[in-house]
């Protein structure tokens, strides 16, 4: 029999912090917390029902209504519906973003997190980037399993899904993206607010409530504001055509095109995590 003895002077080899050691840090984290499997999977099943439900009841009227489709890029119809379920996704994955910070201040895990990385800022980023990368990477299985689903109803509207059309591509892969950057957008929120209930009511009350009275309000300022609001712009990049009325109304003071839209939801991302990484610096964890 052997055993093995210590050596009471032998050095214990401590590794640098760096940035890709935080990231694959953040990523075990991340993928072994229950909640995140289970959101991500509510994320995958609302989007492919959605779409399911929405080219079904779509063939359906239609055929028994005798009519074709609208007027339009048959190509962007097509597309449009594998993403036909973005609207109750982004809610989903922003409940994420809030979680993924919150929960560990919740449970005080964030002095752990933010001992092995005295310097907090890089724990703050690698974060956000494995949000960033698993919900892109999910919302993207979700859209490809959304287009099979829907492919047999589409086959009764004679519609097929363009890769070739640049507006189809833009739609299918701009949802991921949208998604992706939303779920940060909620994450830089939780990480001001530290709170999960605080932070939850902040980013569902921006997404649902102040986007939609802002859009809805006729006066001048509200309609000058309203292009420019995270969600609202950022959904540029989901409309099917150039109609001035997705987004804002006709009168609206600015229409954005997809990706001018979308510069400014990441705009807003930016100053968001910007100001949570001051403040994740200066504030007690």
């Amino acid at each position: 029999m052997t055993t093995l003895e210590a050596r009471p002077g032998a050095p214990t080899p401590v590794l640098p912090v760096t940035f890709p050691r935080v990231v694959t840090s953040e990523w075990i984290k991340f993928r072994t917390v229950r909640a995140t499997v289970w959101t991500l999977s509510m994320t995958v099943l609302a989007m492919v029902g959605i779409a399911a439900l929405a080219a079904w009841s779509i063939a359906d009227l239609l055929e028994g209504s005798g009519e074709a489709m609208g007027p339009g890029d048959a190509a962007a119809q097509a597309a449009s519906f594998p993403i036909a379920g973005w609207f109750i996704a982004q809610l989903v994955v922003a409940v994420l973003g809030v979680l993924v910070i919150t929960g560990e201040y919740g449970t005080g895990m964030i002095r752990s997190t933010f001992a092995a990385v005295p310097q907090r800022v890089p724990a703050l980023l690698g974060k956000a980037l494995v949000l960033f990368g698993v919900v892109a990477v999910v919302s993207a299985v979700a859209v490809a399993l959304s287009w099979l689903v829907a492919l047999p109803f589409l086959g009764r509207l004679d519609l097929a899904v363009d890769l070739t059309d640049a507006t189809s591509l833009r739609l299918l892969l701009g949802a991921p993206l949208y998604l992706a950057t939303i779920a940060v957008l909620a994450f830089a929120i939780g990480a001001l607010v530290r709170h999960s209930a605080g932070a939850l009511a902040t980013v569902l009350g921006l997404l649902l409530v102040v986007e939609t009275v802002f859009a809805s309000l006729p006066l001048r300022f509200f309609e000058t504001v309203s292009p420019y609001l995270p969600s609202t712009a950022g959904q540029r990049l989901l409309a099917a055509g150039d109609e001035s009325t997705f987004g804002g109304g006709a009168d609206a003071a600015a229409v954005l095109t997809p990706w001018q839209g979308y510069a400014v939801l990441v705009a807003w991302v930016v100053v968001l995590t910007a100001a949570a990484a001051v403040l994740v610096r200066r504030r007690d964890a």
